[in-house]
């Protein structure tokens, strides 16, 4: 199908075996004899199934193998090949956020202090980690980075091609723009083979870095900050994008930053953020918390509440 990855398609085909199977046994031969009765009672099925290890299915995988159902019942009533659509009417699980892990500001820091920076790998590695964490880049923008794509006079990063074809332009800090200067005076011309590409980030024999390599990388950096937190290239990006909502950033502006097209995607770092308004209302709201002066004084309180409360006739 056109628009959606191999790994995508086999996952999808997966999921109409599961259902093709159930029907079987519930002895449903054509797509005509599906009703929406049968449709919930695959459901049901569904919310009942244990995995191998005796485990349910989340509630993410029950949506994710009901979903396609109702794409693909919608296109067989638009052929005419079923006369009504039994699948209109299905309720689909919801599916809460999963917030995204993120660093506070100590953590990140601790996490780009972790290269070696006295010798070439390091500066390499450093440059890469502080423009993630500077511009918020994916893995494969980042792995596609090429020189033409900074302008270090403006303090911008071109992003060509991102994640749905989309072309942006970003900011980079001057931090981000003086480790990569430095990597790319020192380590990249004593690597880099001919003809060159472009490619700004290369290995140590001069090729471009693979997905799992760079992922790996930043994962090993992560892990050896020991800041009790995994991830690897996407930490940065979540991380960047929190940080400047709560610094203050409009939600439009990160938006813009992450290459999002629907705001309502960027909108759960808002949801991130909540812990920032915890941490706030705990520190500045009088009865956020019991002090030891409001302890004793509300013992008393509690304790004479209960008596009373034993006191009264039951109404059993």
């Amino acid at each position: 199908m056109k628009g959606f990855s191999e790994s995508t398609l086999r996952v999808r085909r997966v999921h109409m075996e599961m259902f093709l199977s159930w029907c079987r046994r519930s002895r449903i031969f054509a797509p005509a004899q599906v009703t929406r009765t049968s449709l919930e009672s695959y459901q049901r099925y569904l919310f009942n199934y244990r995995k191998k290890d005796g485990q349910p299915l989340a509630v993410a995988s029950q949506h994710s193998r009901l979903a396609p159902l109702k794409v693909w019942f919608k296109w067989l009533h638009y052929r005419n090949y079923v006369a009504l659509d039994p699948a209109a009417a299905l309720e689909l699980p919801r599916v809460g956020y999963k917030l995204p892990n993120v660093m506070n500001k100590e953590e990140a820091e601790r996490v780009l202090s972790q290269p070696n920076v006295g010798e070439p790998l390091g500066i390499r590695d450093r440059a890469m980690l502080e423009i993630l964490y500077s511009s918020g880049l994916r893995r494969m923008e980042l792995l596609h980075f090429k020189l033409y794509d900074v302008d270090q006079k403006h303090g911008l990063v071109s992003v060509r091609e991102g994640k749905g074809k989309r072309d942006r332009v970003v900011p980079i800090g001057e931090r981000a723009l003086a480790w990569l200067d430095l990597y790319l005076n020192r380590l990249r011309p004593e690597i880099v083979k001919k003809p060159d590409d472009g490619i700004v980030f290369l290995t140590s024999n001069g090729a471009p870095f693979t997905p799992n390599h760079l992922s790996w990388l930043a994962r090993q950096y992560v892990k050896s900050a020991g800041i009790g937190k995994g991830g690897a290239c996407h930490i940065f990006r979540h991380t960047m994008a929190t940080l400047m909502l709560e610094g203050g950033a409009d939600i439009r502006y990160i938006q813009a930053m992450l290459g999002h097209v629907r705001l309502d995607t960027t909108q759960i770092y808002t949801h991130v953020s909540i812990r920032m308004l915890k941490q706030v209302h705990t520190t500045t709201h009088p009865a956020a918390r019991l002090n030891s002066e409001n302890e004793q004084t509300r013992k008393p309180q509690i304790n004479s509440a209960q008596q009373e409360t034993e006191a009264l006739p039951s109404l059993d």
